[in-house]
């Protein structure tokens, strides 16, 4: 059996507060940065680490980018498949610890916000 770290349990039934907190509410700002810094192309694969309830992967997805959203309390994780669903755009959700991902060279661009 795989002892939980403790970041796993500290934030394991987060996903209800989450989308309340301070940090959640400059979304639209962000992603406009984001889409700048990317020069706005839309063919990129993006990689959200830590995406918590998904506020940046949906809010780019809305705009037309291929996102991946990748966290560990599977708290975030249902809450962001049910928003993402609501929302009406695909993204992919993995269960996965951003020290250890198991990915290579299939994205073309990582963010990490909070």
């Amino acid at each position: 059996m795989n002892k939980k770290q403790w970041y796993e349990t500290l934030f394991e039934n987060y996903g209800e507060k989450y989308d309340n907190e301070s940090f959640a509410q400059g979304i639209i700002g962000e992603c406009g940065f984001i889409e700048k810094e990317i020069n706005y192309n839309k063919t990129l694969k993006i990689i959200d680490i830590g995406c918590g309830t998904s506020h940046h992967s949906i809010e780019l997805s809305k705009r037309g980018y291929s996102m991946t959203g990748i966290d560990l309390p599977e708290s975030l994780l249902e809450k962001a498949r049910e928003k993402a669903k609501q929302k009406g755009v695909h993204i992919d959700f993995f269960k996965h610890d951003a020290q250890y991902l198991p990915f290579d060279k299939q994205f073309d661009v990582a963010i990490m916000m909070s």
